[in-house]
């Protein structure tokens, strides 16, 4: 990649990474990309599923080969965050919402791929430039799949990737199985006999059992599932009480569960209600648990995750041998359309609070002419039918 494109793409990310659109929001995003994709010589497709936004390259050529299409995504959407670097000059102007994820980074390294197709003529055949909208817990493949995505803009096969803080930067690790986990978000409410603080025996009081259930719900991963399995069970939010001298008659906990296998999950939400109606039990209050599945384990299919490790190794360094993460991603419903793979691309230092998810978060332009390049490598690689 040229010096001048590569500074295009740092203003790029950088402008998106100032103006975030939170999940169900990415109006302004979804412009900008559709602008700058047109600005390219692009056919546009807004609006699809949402604010998804599908850039189509087409290239003829000599035989059956122009009669191939292939997939590349990015997702636009930004978190519920607020940012906590004042002197980062391109930190976010939305108050409570910034590119926490490093979506900016996966959007602009997208149109990256883009410029360098056509620039390229190597290839020939049908790039689709899936730009999904509410990746965060807000639907958005599913959306986009129900837009008739498949089927209004086809592709053999699909490919996609996320940055991964505290791997090297620009290396690409792929992973031979399970790539990323299979989530679902609970709620367990307890509910009792509100009372007079200083007066708890006559009450029941259903913070004593949801104090108990955060501890207990531990014991689930650490005494009922084999060791060498993986599961997390997370509380991240309680919800209880109204006056400082008072016993509440309710307390929610709320969180999310995460599991590499479907029964792994299974038994996650069997002992959740078991112990929540056990504990419930022994403290006279009553229990509803309410669990909602989410995205799917990420799985790569076999010859796309191969193809993806050879374009990686054309472009860059290759890593095969890091375990999968418990967090989830959306891209898994695309990959239960049409067969695909799903890379990480690495961040560089994860230090200073620059996780994923972390207020202190931001992407590192300097992964931006890899991402791109292997994007680019990937699309040509399966549009040659290797």
């Amino acid at each position: 990649m040229d010096s001048t494109l590569a500074e295009t793409l740092t203003r790029w990310r950088r402008h998106l990474h100032a103006h975030p659109g939170l999940t169900l929001h990415e109006g302004p995003t979804a412009a900008f990309v559709a602008e700058q994709l047109r600005a390219m010589g692009v056919e546009v497709t807004e609006g699809v599923g949402g604010h998804g936004v599908v850039g189509t390259l087409r290239r003829g050529g000599a035989g059956g080969a122009s009669n191939r299409s292939v997939g590349l995504r990015a997702d636009m959407d930004a978190l519920p965050i607020q940012e906590l670097s004042p002197l980062l000059p391109h930190r976010s102007t939305v108050p409570g919402v910034m590119h926490a994820c490093g979506h900016d980074g996966h959007t602009t390294a997208l149109l990256g791929a883009c410029a360098l197709l056509q620039a390229d003529p190597s290839w020939t055949g049908t790039v689709q430039l899936v730009f999904q909208p509410a990746e965060e817990g807000g639907g958005g493949a599913r959306s986009m799949i129900a837009d008739g995505l498949f089927q209004r803009f086809p592709m053999e096969r699909i490919f996609g990737w996320h940055n991964w803080p505290g791997l090297e930067a620009g290396t690409v690790a792929v992973h031979d199985s399970a790539v990323m986990a299979a989530g679902a978000r609970f709620e367990i409410a307890f509910e009792g006999h509100a009372g007079h603080a200083a007066l708890p025996h006559m009450t029941r009081d259903p913070m004593i059992g949801a104090g108990h259930c955060i501890v207990a719900l531990q014991s689930i991963v650490a005494r009922n599932l084999d060791p060498l399995d993986a599961g997390v069970i997370s509380v991240t939010i309680a919800e209880a009480g109204e006056a400082q001298n008072q016993i509440a008659h309710r307390a929610v906990l709320k969180g999310t569960l995460r599991f590499l296998r479907d029964a792994t999950g299974d038994a996650l939400e069997d002992g959740m209600r078991r112990v929540a109606q056990g504990i419930a039990a022994a403290f006279q209050l009553e229990a509803e648990v309410a669990i909602r599945r989410g995205v799917p384990v990420t799985v790569n299919h076999p010859a796309e995750r191969e193809l993806a490790a050879e374009a990686a190794a054309a472009v860059t360094a290759l890593r095969r041998d890091i375990p999968p993460a418990m967090t989830g991603e959306d891209f898994s419903w695309f990959l239960k359309e049409v067969p695909g793979a799903f890379v990480w691309i690495g961040n560089g230092s994860a230090e200073g609070g620059r996780e994923l998810h972390s207020p202190h978060y931001d992407f590192n332009d300097a992964v931006l002419p890899v991402a791109s390049s292997y994007l680019a490598e990937a699309a040509k690689r399966a549009l040659a039918g290797r």
